[in-house]
């Protein structure tokens, strides 16, 4: 039976039997028993399913994978430690040294500082490219070793909606997967998938939990790439003599992509979810629908009542009409644009600072998409390791302030505003 997503994040996942626990149980186990050599030299030589070592896969972990794949519409998902985690491994997975890709440079900057520094030292080359290139501009950085193209969703803290369809074009004319970052949308409010994305990944840290309680990541396959007719992808398509020649895309058709993440790439970088970590971020996912509702309602009125204040010189919205993100948001986004917004101050740095240090409900701390209602300069903290040019090319200025609209009452996140910005 086919259920609506709100449904899915209730229901998808863990489906017990007869006589099974209600609630998905927590499998505290690193190892598991088996009747025989044989059903286990099977496990290893990936011809049965099951789980082999807790380091790669595990019931608990499992089922909430099953789940978080269902929401994306996904053929599989492979939740990982953290979300840069999961980015890492999305590349990596068919990306080597020598080889590129390219990204759009309004993105997170731990995933900016990833790329560009990180990645570098592994011999692999970010290209950045920018939302007002022309489409003959981005297409001038592929060359025949770009593997994929990167973005997210909704920009972090920039608030860039991406142009899904556009970017799954151009790389598609290119013969390379569109990987989106939907940490920010959530499936709730965008399935990247339904507009030409391949590969999807999230920060489960953010709004999939929910409750700042437990870190994670997850990359989720699309099954629509064709990796064999690309001709790119030989760590695909050729054997992996690491499995004793198994060649994916023959073996697992549609779930090549993910199978060999989970195989090679979690047994050998051992990025790990917790059994404990899977239970809670199932938690949170039970409530998701309810609660992304109710975010992006407070971040429009939040939004609104900024863009009318005198001590107010700009809010980013997406959700809002003067926005110029605000078509793009329509297409993708048209439920609402999560509960971010960001916004500068009359008078700078030291005026953001001031209104920040004078908030008493909502919290100034490194964190954002939970919910509470918190706030952030992003350019002395999380973007701080970045320069100048990365900062302008990332859409933060010196007075940006990131303000994660929380799912308290409206009217207390506004007079916590409002009695925050008399003292500027």
């Amino acid at each position: 039976m086919s259920y609506r997503i709100d449904t899915q994040c209730i229901q998808g996942g863990w489906q017990p039997e007869n006589g099974d626990p209600r609630v998905l149980p927590i499998y505290q186990s690193t190892t598991y028993k088996y009747d025989s050599a044989e059903h286990l030299g099977d496990l290893f030589d990936l011809k049965a399913p099951g789980h082999m070592y807790t380091r790669i896969s595990n019931p608990t972990v499992d089922a909430v994978e099953q789940k978080i794949a269902s929401l994306e519409g996904g053929v599989g998902a492979m939740c990982t430690s953290s979300g840069q985690a999961a980015s890492l491994m999305a590349v990596l997975n068919i990306t080597s040294a020598g080889q590129n890709f390219i990204s759009l440079a309004t993105i997170y900057g731990g995933t900016t500082n990833l790329f560009a520094v990180t990645m570098k030292r592994m011999g692999i080359e970010v290209r950045f490219a920018t939302p007002d290139m022309t489409d003959e501009e981005v297409d001038a950085l592929f060359d025949e070793n770009t593997r994929l193209v990167f973005g997210e969703t909704i920009a972090n803290p920039a608030l860039q909606v991406l142009d899904i369809e556009r970017y799954a074009a151009l790389a598609h004319r290119h013969g390379v997967p569109l990987v989106v970052d939907n940490t920010f949308a959530t499936p709730v409010l965008c399935r990247p998938f339904e507009f030409g994305a391949d590969i999807v990944t999230h920060s489960t840290t953010k709004y999939m939990d929910g409750h700042a309680t437990v870190v994670g990541g997850v990359v989720v396959d699309s099954g629509n790439f064709d990796w064999a007719a690309s001709g790119n992808y030989p760590e695909l398509t050729t054997p992996d003599e690491s499995y004793h020649g198994v060649v994916y895309t023959e073996q697992f058709g549609k779930a090549a992509y993910i199978t060999k993440a989970r195989v090679q790439l979690m047994r050998d970088l051992g990025s790990t979810p917790q059994p404990l970590a899977a239970f809670i971020l199932n938690l949170g996912l039970e409530t998701l629908a309810l609660r992304m509702e109710r975010h992006c309602a407070n971040a429009k009125t939040v939004a609104e009542y900024l863009e009318k204040n005198e001590k107010i010189t700009w809010v980013n919205c997406p959700a809002l009409e003067s926005s110029d993100q605000h078509e793009l948001a329509k297409k993708y986004l048209p439920n609402g644009c999560c509960g971010v917004i960001s916004f500068g101050i009359r008078g700078g740095r030291e005026a953001a600072v001031r209104f920040m240090n004078s908030l008493k409900l909502a919290a100034v701390v490194v964190h954002v998409a939970d919910a509470r209602t918190c706030v952030l300069h992003p350019a002395s903290t999380t973007h701080r390791q970045l320069t100048d040019e990365q900062l302008v090319a990332g859409g933060i200025t010196p007075d940006l302030i990131r303000l994660s609209v929380g799912i308290e009452n409206v009217d207390d996140i506004l007079a916590d505003i409002e009695q925050a910005l008399a003292n500027v």
